[in-house]
């Protein structure tokens, strides 16, 4: 009698999964009748997006260097200076690294953003 309850509850258990798997048909045709082309931002919607990179990146940064530097003065203060030194110089490096990489993401955008604009005017 055990043998038979799993076998049943392994066949439920595969026709479940076999059915949430398969959308309805005529989902499946609209889908791949019906492409729709991504729609590409503005130029000034660009600049402003690489703008807020570049301005995230900063925030990143500063508090990247914030964390660092206050993890560093608590290991001052429990007498542990090369932890101190070591705990600072990744916040550093954290925020520079945070900074640059928002820069140049921001800088592209918003090189992209420009090329935008003069396609438009040429």
């Amino acid at each position: 009698m055990k043998l038979s309850i799993r076998y049943t509850a392994l066949a439920l258990a595969i026709a479940a999964f076999g059915w949430a798997q398969s959308g309805a048909p005529q989902d499946r045709e609209t889908r791949d009748t019906t492409q729709q082309k991504k729609t590409e931002r503005g130029a000034a919607r660009e600049i402003g997006s690489g703008a807020g990179t570049i301005g995230a990146g900063a925030a990143h940064g500063a508090g990247d260097l914030a964390w660092g530097t206050a993890k560093g003065v608590g290991s001052l203060v429990t007498l542990h200076p090369v932890d101190a030194g070591v705990s600072v110089g990744k916040g550093a490096v954290a925020a520079g690294k945070d900074v640059s990489v928002g820069t140049v993401k921001g800088g592209a955008k918003i090189g992209k953003g420009i090329g935008r604009l003069f396609r438009k005017i040429f």
